[in-house]
């Protein structure tokens, strides 16, 4: 376990637990768990081994480079396990609430009536492209601070991990699904909702169609999107997270990270990916889950000063 780091501790202990959950809440809702269950022992099996096999033979670099960068495609692969899980302990959405909040706070869906307050192509050029901007973040942000120090892209893996896999666990237990897909796929998410009013006006305007980023999105989430992860935000919490990293690492583009943050938290709605709430609790999730990670990641090292090692 010396060799373990906390994003190491972070990634076993989600597979362990969404392990743990499918074994006791599976139900009807996951006939295939014995399947499942077997993946999650598979993967913790893979990556223990991994760690173990760099702890042996330091020098040699490809398992060295997957043993500090393995998160990453793992947050795709658990992403779109949390559609496969979301329903063990909620049949269907909790969409209806959320519904019927925005109309309390709004009076109206913005979810569902920005783009068509502002059906401009080149608003619709300039947000879907901040939303976009949030996979080169990830990916620019990440490399600069690996190539500037592998401390420092340890410290950012580790609290983006632990970001990301609390947003998963959200996910699995109150599955919220956003404007968009409850419209367009006719999800039925409750009686006595005002749908019409809205059905009506769910037209994207041809100017919207037209921008180029508009079209890449589509097919990212006709590709990669997952039914249930929308409450509360990832884009928003990790784009926050990643403005943090900006501020304390690579100060010179912190501005423009904050910036292009700004304009994704908008382009969530915009794009009826997300309710206003979803976007709040993102927020909310990033000033209580950054400082967490924090704590827990220091005082890990503080414990286990051999672990700073692994990241020389």
């Amino acid at each position: 376990m010396k060799r373990y780091t906390f994003v190491d501790i972070a990634t076993q202990s989600y597979i362990a637990l969404v392990a743990v959950l499918v074994v006791i809440f599976h139900g009807v809702s996951l006939p295939n768990w014995p399947r499942l269950l077997l993946v999650h022992v598979i993967v913790f099996g893979l990556i223990h081994s991994v760690i173990c096999l760099n702890a042996r033979f330091p020098s040699i670099k490809p398992i060295e480079l997957f043993r500090h960068y393995y998160p990453i495609p793992l947050f795709i692969a658990f992403y779109r396990e949390t559609e496969l899980l979301n329903q063990m302990f909620y049949t269907g959405y909790l969409d209806a609430h959320f519904f019927r909040v925005e109309q309390w706070l709004f009076g109206t869906q913005p979810g569902l009536e920005m783009m068509n307050w502002f059906p401009n192509r080149w608003v619709a050029e300039l947000l879907y492209a901040a939303y976009f901007s949030y996979y080169l973040m990830i990916g620019a942000v990440g490399l600069a601070l690996l190539i500037r120090d592998k401390k420092q892209f340890a410290h950012f893996i580790s609290i983006t991990s632990f970001l990301f896999y609390v947003c998963y666990i959200v996910y699995i237990c109150l599955p919220v699904v956003g404007p968009r897909i409850v419209f367009l796929e006719g999800l039925e998410i409750g009686p006595q909702l005002p749908f019409t009013l809205y059905v009506e006006n769910f037209v994207t305007p041809e100017s919207v169609q037209g921008a180029g980023f508009f079209q890449i999105m589509g097919w990212i989430y006709d590709h990669f999107e997952s039914a249930g992860a929308a409450f509360p935000s990832s884009h928003v919490a990790v784009a926050i997270c990643i403005t943090y990293f900006s501020y304390l690492y690579l100060r010179r583009i912190r501005h423009v990270i904050l910036l292009v943050t700004f304009l994704l938290c908008i382009s969530t709605v915009y794009g009826r990916y997300h309710y206003v709430v979803d976007v709040a609790a993102g927020v909310l999730a990033a000033a209580v889950l950054i400082p967490l990670g924090n704590h827990l990641y220091f005082k890990f090292f503080k414990k286990n000063p051999s672990a700073l090692s692994s990241h020389q």
